[in-house]
């Protein structure tokens, strides 16, 4: 049995292999509305963070607000990559069917994003209705108010939960929230990328690099 009450899992980047599309579609996006960032700009700013970062970047950037159309141009191209070159994370399914240790999905993606993901996947069977989102909460990452909701929702202490996360707000959040929280950099936004380090700068207490690697782990006792 685990040692832990509560796995929360991320799900762009850690459960589905989403971070690399979804950045790519952002700073296509952006490009359209005059906003020129390279990949790894737009991963430094916007990788795990809501969407209120991206319209006050964007207004700092440009001294206007973000085009009214800008969301629906996001979403239309983030759908139509999504269903042809979204995949979940390698051994993801595997996990989560082997899983006792009660779990939830804690993401700063939209809701409509979220089921898009979960539906082309099949993930959302593992879940049921266990999923939050930053909507529901008044600060999203790297604030702790979206993981600390979905402890109370899941009445699990938030010292004896476990964050799965890939991103630097992400693990800032879970940490905040008095969580262990293991950094995870198995997703192809990473390939090529030192990412091991940053999440440990970030309050990481572990690096895991292949979902395959998370099981065996979590028997083990919750770090005093």
């Amino acid at each position: 049995m685990s040692a832990f009450e509560l796995v929360v899992f991320d799900l762009d980047g850690v459960l589905v292999d989403s971070e690399i599309i979804a950045c790519g579609c952002l700073r296509e996006t952006l490009a359209r509305h005059g906003v020129e960032l390279d990949l790894n700009e737009v991963f430094e700013r916007f990788l795990g963070r809501s969407f209120s970062v991206v319209e006050t970047d964007y207004q700092r950037r440009t001294g206007h607000p973000l085009p009214a159309s800008f969301p629906a141009e996001l979403n239309a191209l983030l759908i139509a990559r999504y269903r042809t070159a979204l995949r979940v994370m390698p051994d993801a399914t595997r996990l989560l069917r082997s899983l006792r240790t009660p779990r939830c999905i804690a993401s700063s993606s939209t809701p409509e994003r979220i089921r898009l993901s979960l539906g082309l996947t099949e993930l959302g069977e593992f879940f049921d209705a266990n999923v939050f989102n930053t909507t529901m909460v008044a600060r999203g990452k790297p604030a702790p108010d979206l993981f600390l909701f979905a402890a109370e929702k899941m009445g699990a202490r938030p010292d004896r939960a476990l964050v799965i996360e890939d991103s630097v707000s992400g693990v800032i959040g879970g940490k905040a929230a008095g969580m262990t929280v293991w950094g995870f950099v198995g997703g192809s936004h990473y390939t090529g990328r030192e990412a091991g380090g940053m999440l440990l700068d970030a309050g990481a207490d572990r690096i895991v690099e292949r979902m395959a690697d998370l099981l065996p782990h979590l028997s083990e006792a919750i770090p005093p």
